[in-house]
């Protein structure tokens, strides 16, 4: 199937599919005319990659994962044991930032705390203004 094919039964921009190729996650053949021709495995392929993309994953990283990944279910599964350590750091590096995030959170609630009672007839919330 061709590239437009592809992207009306997986719902991915073409742009995407291409970068998604640049990228080293697909590997479409070539027809004679110079056409991207895609098997219908490729389907379930670039739903594994958009899996793994919500999941936060980069496009490097998908690339070395993906070759050892199977569906289990309605979830993705490593089929090789050197594949749990890379997921494993990404999952650190997720968990450092959403703390930073929580921190980030709090210090601005203890900011609006802090505030005085102010006109709630003003602008914006609590009657604070720009500027």
């Amino acid at each position: 199937m061709r590239i437009g094919e592809l992207a009306r039964r997986t719902g991915v921009s073409v742009r995407l599919l291409r970068y998604y190729e640049e990228q080293g996650l697909l590997h479409p053949g070539r027809r004679a005319s110079g056409y991207r021709e895609y098997r219908e495995g490729d389907i379930d392929l670039v739903r594994r990659i958009r899996s793994l993309l919500a999941a936060g994953l980069s496009t490097s990283l998908i690339a070395g994962v993906l070759p050892c990944m199977r569906e289990d279910g309605e979830h993705l599964a490593p089929t090789c044991a050197e594949m749990l350590d890379p997921l494993h750091e990404a999952r650190d590096r997720m968990t450092a930032m959403i703390d930073e995030l929580a921190t980030s959170r709090a210090r601005l609630d203890a900011v609006i705390a802090a505030a005085p009672l102010l006109d709630e007839a003003g602008p914006g919330r609590g009657g604070l203004t720009a500027g």
